[in-house]
């Protein structure tokens, strides 16, 4: 069944039905519109939320960072930053698979529609047209043959006239004749005009606007399985994202799960721990020696025992319940033993840290000088010195500070077994010895400078080196990495991570054979270094 056949004389019913088809689909795309803004808002204030709590780039050095508790914490707020995301990504999809897609359909189908109704229009005047020559057509003929009519009685009632001449007589003859010449041609051509108009309407009516109603239907149609499948969108546009949301839910439920009270127990005694032993028990204090003493002595003076004791226990210092602000130190005694010893031993791990750099950079000095010396056309060894001089200063100052604070940690008591960390002395030429504070040598011995991390020197330089990473990646979806500074990456990939996300949604990776960029944070699984 079609409209041409079963609504053929239905013309402004299908008119005000298509008309109403593309304004639900225009209703539809500001629906779509309006969830999108909805979205948008959403994950801005999801965002807004997971940027306020978040606060590991203020306090990342404080001791509650080490906490399970308070790392869950920042956990789902990166999963609440991911999930925005994903809200964001539903909104971006929506717009353009559904809204923008629609709505240029819509300007392309209202355009179809117009020239269908055009068309109908069209036969539908020449139709008129046609019935209006044949209605003049008609009108005519009756006119004339009346005229034929009266023109014929005349004739008749002049021949019978007795009065009439024969001269009267033949004129009214011959005007008789003449109208039923022309009554006779005007009924031929009414007869012509009422065959075109049966023609024209019949084509009208079984042909053309059958034609254009058939086509309206199926534009009609075509327009309600767009929108099907618009309303499809609206769905599936969601569930595409379903797994990765899916996600971010998973890891706000592992955080949960990593919380480890237990461990964040055993965090708070390993930072907080003083090291201090636990006070003995008081002596007991005989004030009677001074009764007895006063009354022996026949003195009524202020006994000094009870006096000196009062005045002792007045003096001391209760730290358990009470404890002053300590002026903080170099050395750090300000803090309790325990406490001392690992801000001692950390300390020394940097001061190491800083004068093995500086004695790598001493020995590709000299190395550069060396081949300065050997081709002076690459450069003036003489250029050099300002900097091996002060890479000297560096190191004998580091050498001071690391005695000083080996000296302190010594007399914290890090010695032995006690010594979690062995420090390093460097000689002169840059060669260093494991040893512990107390001079004795450790069965660890350190390689040759020769074999140290500078290779030999060559003609090349790298310009500036590359950020050492700070985790790795693992791609759990595929990413183009279409937009500029994006990196493309496939599932299951392995990337090394350079910068974590800073909020926006994007981290920093790279390749092993160097390509650097950022990609999705919630399209990859990152475990950072401890």
């Amino acid at each position: 069944m079609d409209w041409g056949t079963e609504l053929w004389d239905q013309y402004d019913i299908i008119e005000k039905h298509t008309q109403s088809g593309l304004e639900l689909v225009e209703k539809y795309v500001k629906f779509v519109k309006e969830r999108t803004e909805i979205e948008q808002n959403y994950a801005k204030q999801l965002r807004n939320l997971s940027k306020k709590y978040n606060l590991k780039r203020s306090s990342k050095d404080e001791p509650e960072c080490r906490l399970s508790s308070y790392q869950s914490f920042l956990d789902i707020l990166n999963e609440t930053n991911d999930y925005a995301g994903q809200r964001e990504l539903i909104a971006e999809n929506m717009m353009m698979n559904i809204c923008i897609d629609l709505t240029k359909y819509l300007q392309e189908i209202k355009q179809e529609r117009k020239t269908y109704l055009m068309e109908a229009k069209k036969a539908q005047q020449s139709l008129e047209s046609t019935y209006k020559q044949l209605d003049s057509s008609k009108k005519r003929f009756e006119r004339e043959w009346r005229e034929a009519e009266r023109a014929a009685l005349y004739a008749e009632k002049t021949d019978q006239d007795i009065n009439a001449t024969k001269a009267d007589v033949e004129k009214a003859k011959q005007q008789a004749h003449m109208r039923a010449h022309i009554a006779e041609e005007c009924k031929n051509d009414y007869a012509a005009q009422l065959q075109k108009y049966n023609k024209e309407q019949s084509q009208f009516y079984f042909s053309d606007m059958p034609l254009i109603f058939n086509k309206l239907q199926d534009l009609d149609e075509r327009r309600v399985r767009k929108l099907a499948q618009g309303y499809i969108l609206f769905s599936d546009t969601e569930k595409h994202v379903m797994p990765i949301i899916g996600k971010c839910l998973e890891g706000i439920t592992k955080a949960g799960t990593n919380v480890n009270e237990r461990n964040d127990s055993m965090v708070i005694i390993e930072q907080n721990k003083s090291g201090f032993e636990r006070p003995g028990d008081l002596d007991f204090e005989d004030y009677s020696q001074g009764i007895n003493r006063a009354s022996s002595d026949s003195s009524l003076g202020t006994p000094k025992g009870p006096v000196e004791f009062l005045s002792k226990n007045r003096s001391k210092n209760f730290w358990l319940f009470k404890r002053s602000k300590p002026t903080v130190t170099e050395d750090f005694a300000h803090l309790p033993p325990e406490q001392r010893r690992k801000r001692l031993q950390q300390r020394l791990e940097e001061i190491c840290k800083e004068l093995q750099k500086e004695v790598d950079q001493s020995e590709a000095l000299g190395k550069m000088k060396d081949v300065y010396e050997k081709n002076p056309q690459m450069g003036d060894p003489a250029s050099l010195a300002s900097q091996i001089n002060q890479t000297s200063q560096n190191i004998e100052r580091l050498r001071g500070e690391l005695n000083k604070y080996e000296t302190w940690l010594a007399e914290a008591g890090g010695r032995g077994e006690s010594l979690r960390y062995k420090t390093h002395s460097f000689n002169n030429n840059g060669a260093h010895d494991a040893h512990n504070p107390d001079g004795a040598h450790s069965d660890e011995s350190t390689p040759d400078p020769s074999q140290a991390i500078y290779a030999e020197f060559d003609d090349d330089f790298e310009d500036e080196e590359l950020t050492a990473p700070i985790g790795k990646c693992t791609a759990m979806y595929n990413f183009p990495g279409a937009s500029e500074g994006t990196i493309s990456m496939q599932e299951g990939e392995v990337l090394a991570v350079v910068e974590e996300d800073k909020g926006d949604g994007w981290t920093r990776v790279r390749r092993n054979n160097g390509d650097e960029g950022y990609i999705p944070t919630s399209y990859v699984t990152i475990t950072l270094n401890e």
